[in-house]
């Protein structure tokens, strides 16, 4: 798989690359990311890519001509070009395991005020967010697309740690524990204990459903109409919320 990144600092990724994960899939050749700088497309010798907004308001933004050279450069056209912006559709799993499948993408990142509108008109790219809230650029917003999309790469983890993630059956995911048994009077559940694998698969659905269902409500309606979720989760969804109107959570 390739990234395409235009941006007008490539030196901000330099401690992504370098990340474990990352680095082992670059170094594996699952993955490659070339880093584009928009400012070698610029024709004045300031190397300017900003300039005021017509009609007046506060801020720059990123001018058309070096972005479309840059684009132009990698033939972007026809190819899945991603901008991340905070007036996209909020970024989520199901559109990391669609990325997952594209052998290349683009990435613009935007600065200051964001792009040029004709450059989205054109190009016409996923307009993406993610989350309400503003950053000063779109480069860290690239680094969380990129590595939620290269870590469902064939071999970049095991496949079972991907199972059993947040969000990979629509749910968050349950409580988990390590040793020592009991830290400062605190001890882990005893069925985490029992070697009974059934009980904990059970245990570990049901604390998935309860954390969803009190810190992301929304998300279970989504599960609900998901033609693909098991009637188990189903069942257990059901079981729950009517327990919650009852007695509340354990």
């Amino acid at each position: 798989m390739i990234f395409q990144i235009i941006t007008l600092f490539p030196d901000f990724f330099k401690g992504f690359l370098e990340n474990t994960i990352i680095s082992r899939a670059l170094s594996s050749n699952k993955v490659r990311i070339n880093l584009i700088d928009c400012r070698n497309f610029t024709k004045d010798k300031y190397r300017s890519c900003d300039d005021y907004t017509y009609g007046g308001g506060a801020g720059m933004i990123i001018k058309p001509e070096p972005l479309a050279l840059a684009l132009d450069s990698i033939q972007a056209k026809g190819k899945k070009i991603v901008y991340p912006t905070p007036l996209g559709v909020v970024y989520n799993q199901k559109m990391a395991y669609e990325y997952a499948e594209i052998k290349e993408i683009v990435i613009i990142c935007g600065r200051y005020e964001g792009i040029d509108q004709r450059i989205i008109d054109l190009y016409k790219p996923d307009e993406v967010s993610i989350g309400d809230y503003i950053l000063s650029g779109s480069e860290p917003a690239a680094s969380v697309i990129m590595d939620s999309v290269i870590r469902l790469l064939p071999g970049v983890i095991k496949g079972e740690s991907l199972k059993e993630e947040s969000f990979s059956n629509g749910l968050l995911e349950y409580p988990q524990y390590t040793r020592p048994e009991i830290f400062r009077g605190e001890k882990v559940p005893n069925v985490l204990l029992s070697g009974h694998h059934e009980n904990i698969k059970k245990w570990r659905l049901k604390k998935s459903i309860e954390k969803t269902i009190m810190r992301r409500p929304d998300l279970i309606e989504s599960i609900m109409a998901d033609s693909n979720i098991s009637s188990e989760i189903r069942k257990t969804i059901k079981k729950i919320m009517e327990e919650e109107l009852t007695d509340g959570f354990n």
